[in-house]
């Protein structure tokens, strides 16, 4: 069995990391690039990036901004890359990187992945989420060979973002234990490695103190916590270690709404769901929820508690070949009467 796993060589978090982007490309021994911003973003952090890769005496043999995530889009730009590139750069939020990983993957080539935002850990995982016959796919891709996330930048996202990347970080408490109840009941085995990973990554987190959270300390914290997530996953050499019954409420939710909400604050939402369904460490959950002001933006967005039932009921047919506990018709029973009872649940919903 090969037990080789692609980790970041590059991995740079914090105040001003972009303006080193240039050095960091040349001290790995690459001085062509092609780069790819997020929509809007030459505006904003163009000439910054620019000046830092000519600075270190990196070419750029492109930079565009990309908004497409279709499929037939993102082959047809692959293959017209210069020949002579060595390294592509995504920059900005996880369209883009999902777009340029997918990418510098058909093309063999190394990808440096520049998040703007702390949305979710796409950024640092091995896979991408394209549009495929119109519709949300996730496709192999390429591990990040560095990740470059600079804590000025993501503190001038909006604050949404943040709250999303809060989601997407605590709900590997849920994942984590329904990947040890896929095991316990022989659907799965579990690779104790990437359990340590994700775990760690996950405690770390949610034990950062914090006044606030645009503070350097816990803005790092969380963006290293989630590059350890893709790490994982790509040890176990599938989403299992970060991505449970949590995750398929938020993917049914994007296929029953018209405007889902972010991925990452889906997915909060149905982690303290699935921490009470398990019974497992809710209250830590909802302590973290509680202190970084994530419940108080949930409570802004208008949502019902009927397209979360619906998700619920909805969640095993996204994941036929997992085994969480949605997959069993009383755990998707208690989940629908706690979206009804449990009080910090019932205060979410408008409706």
């Amino acid at each position: 069995m090969n037990s080789h796993i692609a980790i970041p060589s590059i991995l740079k978090v914090g105040k001003g990391a972009l303006d080193n982007l240039g050095n960091d490309i040349v001290s790995a021994d690459m001085d062509k690039a092609v780069i790819y911003f997020g929509n809007g973003l030459i505006d904003m952090f163009g000439n910054k990036v620019m000046a830092s890769l000519k600075n270190a005496g990196v070419t750029v043999l492109e930079y565009r901004e990309l908004d497409s995530i279709n499929m037939e889009d993102i082959v047809e730009l692959a293959f017209s890359i210069d020949n002579k590139a060595q390294v592509i750069i995504g920059l900005g939020g996880g369209k883009v990187i999902d777009a340029a990983k997918y990418a510098a993957f058909l093309r063999r080539l190394p990808f440096i992945s520049v998040p703007t935002s702390s949305s979710s850990d796409g950024f640092s995982s091995a896979s991408a989420s394209l549009t495929v016959n119109g519709r949300r796919t996730s496709v192999p891709a390429c591990m990040a060979y560095g990740i470059i996330a600079d804590t000025d930048v993501i503190k001038s996202a909006p604050e949404k973002f943040l709250y999303s990347g809060i989601g997407d970080m605590v709900s590997k408490i849920t994942a984590l234990y329904d990947w040890a109840f896929e095991a316990e009941k022989g659907y799965a085995t579990v690779n104790d490695f990437a359990v340590m990973i994700a775990k760690k990554a996950v405690n770390s987190f949610v034990r950062t103190p914090f006044q606030n959270i645009h503070e350097d300390l816990f803005l790092r914290e969380l963006l290293d916590s989630l590059a350890m997530s893709g790490i994982a996953n790509e040890i176990a050499g599938s989403s299992a270690p970060t991505s449970g019954s949590e995750h398929l409420i938020s993917h049914a939710l994007d296929k029953i709404l018209e405007s889902p909400q972010l991925h990452g604050v889906q997915v909060g939402i149905a982690t303290y769901l699935m921490s009470r369904v398990q019974n497992h460490r809710f209250q830590r959950v909802n302590t973290i929820l509680t202190d970084t002001g994530f419940w108080d933006y949930v409570r802004t967005l208008d949502l019902n508690r009927a397209d979360y039932e619906k998700a619920v009921d909805m969640a095993p047919s996204i994941k036929p070949f997992r085994h969480t506990y949605l997959h069993e018709e009383n755990y998707r029973s208690l989940a629908k009467q706690l979206l009804r009872e449990d009080p910090v649940l019932k205060d979410l919903f408008r409706k």
